[in-house]
């Protein structure tokens, strides 16, 4: 049976006055049996549930946003009614949207890669809409807050989806300006394989989520082709 299959029998069994997140962390436990499994199991409620939370931030659901979040996953046809509850059921749930990321922040090791997975993922979604809203930002702020993520690590993240054209390009690569010529390269390249479809499902992030590696890719090689274009390097 696919991950989607038992995600959506999990989701088809939440009574609609439980506390839903509760409900749904303890069901990825106790349902999957494998780590990838779990994994991956967790990062996809974690992107619906919190999509949901943050797309009540700023007051409106857009169009954008809704096929934003549809660029994430490839959700089999008879599933989609069933995220889409989750989806709704999230967006009305009274919890604030930190005790859903704390709950969710449970779900992985303290340090965890992917939360910057679903960092990356909610930009890619406030962003739909041609710009992040000071609400969604602050939402994202937050949220990052409660993973455990750096201030540098999030200025990282944010410089790539921010007028990435116009940022600061060592921020966006995560490398200090005094790094030399072979310094640079060696990172880019090492950043570079890390963002590979290959190396994201490991962490558990769904082969469907190509968009976020894609964009995350396109901003890298934006920074480099401008660090390499002012030293001169080939």
């Amino acid at each position: 049976m696919s991950i989607w299959r038992r995600l959506g029998e999990i989701i088809h069994r939440i009574p609609g006055s439980c506390v839903l997140i509760d409900h749904v962390v303890e069901a990825v436990r106790s349902t999957f049996g494998t780590s990838a499994e779990r994994r991956h199991a967790a990062f996809s409620i974690s992107m619906i549930a919190l999509s949901a939370k943050m797309a009540k931030a700023d007051g409106v659901v857009t169009g954008d946003e809704v096929t934003a979040f549809k660029q994430l996953f490839e959700i089999p046809e008879g599933e989609r009614r069933n995220v889409a509850r989750l989806f709704n059921l999230a967006k009305q749930d009274v919890a604030g949207f930190e005790a859903y990321a704390r709950k969710i922040s449970g779900l992985f090791a303290e340090g965890a890669e992917i939360f910057e997975d679903i960092v990356d993922g909610l930009f890619h979604i406030a962003k739909a809409d041609g710009m992040v809203h000071e609400a969604e930002l602050e939402f994202i702020v937050r949220v990052a807050r409660v993973f455990g993520l750096s201030e540098p690590a999030f200025a990282r993240i944010s410089s790539r989806h921010v007028v990435p054209e116009e940022g600061d390009p060592y921020l966006i690569l995560g490398i200090d300006r005094a790094a030399t010529n072979e310094d640079v390269k060696r990172h880019y390249r090492r950043i570079v394989a890390e963002t590979h479809p290959d190396k994201l499902m490991a962490r558990g992030v769904p082969a469907e989520f190509i968009a976020i590696a894609t964009a995350k890719l396109a901003a890298l090689n934006g920074a480099y082709d401008r660090i390499r274009q002012e030293r001169a390097f080939a």
